[in-house]
């Protein structure tokens, strides 16, 4: 049965994804910009509104999914303190300039995010997103979900990639999931999830009133959503 991540950007809006039918949630902040790491406060506030799992967004800066070794520091004491507020896992990725991943880096904050869950976000968007996956999956560090549009600004005009991806990932139990996601809504969730068959999905804006970050969940949205994936499982 396939599950629904939605993202929340304070413990209001936590509280009522999970009572209409979120299985699990990513917490940012800075939406506008993309999603950057939230307060330690907010983190806190969250993972204690609710009982799902919380994926905390890991990111420094807008500007590049590229870091230099002197941002290390600040990034593992991000971790840290997301792994003591009991948060599920990290949303986290990072490239080369040459737009494959940075295994040096994704290295260091596997190895300090320990037992943590593991998303690859829609950094892998940037470059050859296939390429980009298989390259995940050669690498002895575990990731847990694979957050992709298919290489696309949203999952409709990236449904061929993501078909690939999703197959691949298929293959082998061991492998991350492929969780598309960017543009998902109550209007094409059905021919999506027809069409991939995918075990999660990602909504942001797609379960908001009139479509808008600004405004609240909208909880009729939400459960129809999960009333669709769940009859099309």
């Amino acid at each position: 049965m396939s599950k629904i991540e939605v993202i929340v950007l304070n413990d209001e809006d936590a509280k009522i994804a999970e009572a209409y039918g979120a299985d699990r949630l990513e917490l940012v902040t800075a939406i506008g910009e993309g999603g950057l790491t939230p307060s330690y406060g907010a983190i806190k506030r969250v993972v204690n509104s609710v009982k799902i799992p919380v994926m905390i967004m890991l990111r420094p800066h807008n500007y590049s999914f590229t870091y230099q070794k002197e941002e290390w520091d600040m990034i593992r004491e991000d971790i840290r303190i997301i792994r003591e507020l009991g948060a599920e896992g990290i949303v986290f990725g990072a490239l080369t300039e040459e737009k494959l991943v940075d295994f040096d880096i994704l290295a260091m904050v596997l190895e300090e995010a320990d037992s943590l869950s593991i998303t690859f976000h829609r950094a892998i968007d940037e470059s050859k997103p296939l390429e980009i996956y298989r390259s995940l999956c050669e690498s002895p560090h575990k990731i847990n979900q694979v957050l992709t549009s298919g290489g696309k600004p949203t999952v409709m005009q990236g449904l061929e990639g993501l078909r690939n991806l999703v197959k691949d990932s298929m293959r082998d139990n061991d492998k991350p999931v492929i969780m598309p996601g960017s543009g998902l809504d109550i209007n094409n969730i059905k021919f999506i999830h027809q069409t991939l068959q995918a075990q999660q999905y990602h909504f942001g804006s797609g379960v908001r009133k009139e479509g808008d970050f600004r405004q609240s969940i909208d909880r009729k949205i939400l459960q129809k959503i999960k009333g669709i994936v769940y009859s099309q499982a």
